[in-house]
């Protein structure tokens, strides 16, 4: 069966959206008729076409094509509704048709009961969510698949949600930590940019029809002004033009590389890069460890979440070692890139025997730190924002007084 996208009219001429599962679409028109429903349009939810549906139904459509999109937050809340209704004792047909019925947005739906209509047809349920790898990672599909062959999924499913909670809270922590600066910086461009182009102008004409000679720093600020009035638009594909060829550059594998592994050595940028992989990597492995995946499976699949494309290659030589029977505290520290802390924890895990359970704490870890880096960064980067602005303003004001001052002089 496939699921089935339907606008129909009913008794009253009110049109109606929703959907239906069928073995094809004179079925679900027949279901409609059944239902009092004058179907006008069924289309397979997989593979909408939507011809003249206006660009909604073509940005409708590129969502399907590219994963279905769902937002972290609808994934997390996805998880954690599909494990509490499994945990309930529902089948896992019953648990995802139920979850397409109360959704909200018709994409998410349609997604669910495409993943249900492989469900019913004997697939697995990790299949199932194989069809949209966008939204549903490898991590993801292979805890599900633990779960599945374990005959613990609730359980898994559980865990899987707690993971993809506290990911979103923290990446939401993150954003918002960095939402204020974000807004400042933009402020003051435009306070700046409005000062040049509309302000300055009409304040310093008064000072060239005098003829007299104008201090450096006025001059400086007119010759400014006249560059951002005029040239604005030369600016503008400068900065689109550099945008466009530092991704062009980054583009390509040797670039990307050579860049990835520069950030690694930076002050600043350096730290949180190293501290959000290390929290990222361990998170992912505490929970494919726990949910049955064997180690060196889940270090493949947990590498494969890490964005930086040189530390990659260190975490799949370390992949190389553990398989080859070395322990995963000396393959991370092979690495060069985690820290003390981290590998004394894994170690202490090994040790013990509760590697999932000690990586669960060390992701924990990783993250606040990560979190109060970011948090002191902003603390530091506000005032110093403001420094910036009020210096801007001065010289501004300075080359305005400037020659008024010089003007009262020669009267007196």
């Amino acid at each position: 069966m496939a699921a089935f996208e339907y606008t129909a009219l009913d008794a009253r001429g009110k049109r109606r959206r929703g959907m239906l599962e069928g073995d094809s679409g004179r079925q679900i028109r027949q279901m409609l008729r059944d239902q009092g429903l004058a179907p006008l349009s069924v289309v397979a939810s997989s593979a909408r076409t939507r011809a003249g549906a206006g660009v909604a139904g073509r940005l409708a459509d590129l969502r399907s094509r590219f994963g279905g999109g769902m937002s972290p937050l609808d994934l997390a809340l996805f998880t954690r509704q599909l494990a509490t209704l499994l945990g309930a004792g529902l089948p896992v047909e019953e648990a995802l048709a139920a979850l397409a019925q109360q959704s909200e947005k018709r994409r998410i739906g349609a997604l669910v009961m495409n993943v249900r209509s492989r469900v019913l047809e004997g697939h697995s349920l990790a299949t199932g969510l194989a069809q949209y790898p966008a939204t549903f990672s490898s991590m993801y599909r292979s805890t599900v698949a633990a779960g599945e062959q374990s005959g613990y999924l609730d359980a898994v499913l559980d865990n899987l949600a707690r993971y993809t909670e506290k990911r979103f809270e923290s990446v939401r922590n993150v954003q918002m930590a960095l939402f204020y600066p974000a807004i400042l910086v933009v402020i003051s461009l435009l306070i700046v940019a409005g000062l040049l182009v509309y302000v300055v102008p009409d304040i310093v004409a008064v000072f060239e029809n005098t003829g007299s000679e104008l201090p450096l720093l006025t001059s400086l600020l007119i010759a400014a002004s006249d560059f951002a009035r005029v040239h604005y638009w030369a600016v503008a594909l400068a900065l689109v033009v550099a945008v466009v060829l530092t991704r062009q550059a980054l583009a390509r594998p040797s670039a990307r590389l050579a860049w990835d592994r520069r950030k690694l050595g930076l002050p600043i940028i350096g730290r949180i890069v190293r501290g959000g992989t290390a929290s990222r990597f361990a998170n992912t492995l505490a929970v494919l460890t726990s949910s049955g995946v064997p180690l060196v499976d889940a270090m493949r699949i947990a590498t494969e979440v890490v964005e930086n494309e040189w530390l990659k290659g260190r975490l799949e030589e370390a992949t190389q070692k553990v398989r080859e029977g070395g322990s995963l505290r000396a393959g991370l520290e092979a690495c060069g890139y985690f820290p003390p802390m981290f590998l004394h924890m894994v170690a202490s895990g090994e040790a013990s025997g509760e590697l999932d359970a000690m990586l669960a704490k060390v992701a924990e870890h990783q993250q606040q730190e990560l979190e109060r880096l970011v948090t002191a960064l902003v603390q530091v980067f506000q005032p110093l924002m403001l420094l910036v602005m009020a210096a801007l303003v001065l010289l501004i004001v300075l080359a305005v007084l400037v020659p008024i001052l010089n003007m009262n002089q020669l009267v007196v």
